[in-house]
């Protein structure tokens, strides 16, 4: 089996697959339903090869959608519903779709904007347009055919199309299930956004195994109450989203008050370190939960995995990001080194960005990890993140991980403002509690714990930290905030 379209070919017809916000599809009607699109798409013109972007909000629909291009061979470009049209405008350009299937969110707004940069209509035209059609045969496609293409932000503003196989994808989601023995018994929550990587083991688990998963409105995706009862509501029993959405969850949604979900025995989270006291909170307190630390970027997705044990509830240290996952080979630059940027290689990784050289020999990550004795990987930040202050070399991550150490401190982000002999190391914070740590705390744990030249020198408390469409800090925002004297 190398196609994802064959994850959901074999599942009982009247099991529950998908339940998003507007209802629920059984396998057989999810079936159904990407055979409509499939039979609209292939009427439109859409061919083995082309691009189909779906440009919505999480919804039933837009998984058929997707369903339906694998079908035929096509590749399928999930665009967040948030997104405004000079992004989308950027990423067609990019993509060059047969088509982009929008939202009546969408719809509306591109209408607004005169936007008319490619051929665009609503899943409700689509389906209309599938009367009296036949659904095509399945497109039989290689393993190193294309499947999706995820669109990240790039260093110089304009967004990279990330391109994965039908191999890439499937050596990732077929671990993950052996991983964490996801059956059809099993319910998982879809927290992020399709366009995000997350998202590939939401929908694929479930529907390698006939399990269901339940789609988490993206409204509701930082709020923090509603995400505590919609664990506990829906009996979800494997939870994946970035850390921020857990520590929101925990000091403010009460995820940890009264005796734990009952029917939660995994936890995943990825995407970003965790504040260590959350993740061993939870360890403490949800002892028969599996919690696992996933780590990788969208070019390879999951490359190495950690599951937290009772010994790490003894120190302070981040948690590792473990060891080589779902088939790929990691390794540090320069090997023989202890610490050194991580090199990816095996089947998840990338066909490349789109419209640019395919991807040859191993991904560089950029990221910078330390090898301990055992052989366990850390992460200890970025190469992008390295700066020069008062003529040191200074690593944000390390300086990142002193502080979250801190009881007070629920996420950091440092920064650095000004420039030349005015360049200044600004922590930024959002308590963990009603009160943050002071400026004195903050610079007596750098003291403890890093050279005189990274203690920090200024100190902001925030609310929260701006994230982009995926979770994911927005360094470059909160930078701009911090030089324009906002926090």
């Amino acid at each position: 089996m190398h196609a994802l379209l064959a994850a959901s070919a074999r599942r009982a017809p009247d099991a529950l697959a998908v339940q998003g916000p507007e209802g629920c599809l059984t396998y057989g009607e999810l079936d159904a339903l990407a055979g409509r699109y499939a039979a609209a798409l292939a009427h439109r013109g859409v061919a083995p090869g082309d691009r189909v972007v779906i440009w919505s909000h999480k919804c039933l629909d837009a998984i058929a959608v997707m369903q339906a291009a694998l079908r035929l061979g096509a590749v399928y470009v999930p665009v967040t519903g948030a997104n405004p049209p000079p992004r989308l405008t950027l990423i067609t350009h990019s993509a060059r779709p047969a088509l982009v299937v929008a939202d009546e969110d969408a719809l509306r707004r591109a209408a607004a904007a005169g936007w008319a940069e490619a051929a665009l209509c609503g899943f409700a035209e689509l389906r209309a347009a599938a009367e009296g059609l036949t659904a095509p045969a399945p497109h039989a496609c290689g393993p190193d055919h294309p499947a999706y293409i995820l669109y990240t932000s790039g260093s110089t503003g304009e967004p990279k199309g990330v391109c994965l196989s039908h191999r890439n994808a499937l050596a990732f989601v077929a671990w993950a299930a052996a991983e964490l023995e996801v059956g059809p018994e099993d319910r998982l929550s879809n927290h992020a956004p399709f366009n995000f990587d997350l998202s590939v083991f939401d929908l694929y688990a479930a529907f390698l195994t006939g399990a269901s998963v339940h789609l988490v409105p993206q409204e509701m995706a930082y709020a923090p109450a509603q995400l505590v009862a919609f664990l506990r509501e829906r009996e979800i029993s494997v939870w994946y989203s970035v850390p921020s959405a857990l520590s929101l969850m925990i000091r403010e949604g009460g995820l940890l008050d009264g005796p734990p979900p009952p029917a939660l025995r995994a936890c995943v989270f990825a995407g970003e370190p965790f504040a260590p006291h959350h993740a061993r909170a939870l360890r403490r307190e949800w002892p028969k939960t599996r919690l696992l630390n996933w780590y990788g970027p969208t070019e390879t997705n999951v490359c190495t995995s950690y599951e937290l044990t009772e010994a790490d509830l003894e120190g302070e240290a981040p948690l590792p990001i473990g060891r080589a996952c779902s088939g790929d080979r990691v390794w540090l630059d320069p090997e023989e080194g202890a610490e050194g940027e991580l090199l990816v290689s095996g089947p998840t990784v990338m066909l490349g960005y789109w419209g640019r050289e395919p991807q040859r020999g191993p991904y560089r990550t950029g990221d910078i990890v330390r090898r301990d004795a055992a052989g366990v990987l850390h992460y200890a930040g970025r190469r992008d993140h390295l700066v020069k202050v008062r003529g040191h070399r200074i690593e944000l991550g390390e300086i990142e991980a002193a502080l979250s150490t801190l009881d007070e401190v629920a996420e950091v982000a440092v920064l650095v403002t000004g420039t030349g002999l005015g360049a200044r190391l600004h922590a930024v914070v959002v308590p963990a509690g009603e009160r943050g740590p002071s400026l004195l705390a903050v610079k007596r744990r750098c003291a403890e714990r890093l050279p005189t030249y990274m203690i920090v020198d200024r100190l902001s408390l925030i609310g929260e930290l701006p994230r982009t469409d995926n979770g994911k800090l927005d360094r470059r925002l909160l930078t701009a905030r911090a030089e324009a004297g906002e926090l």
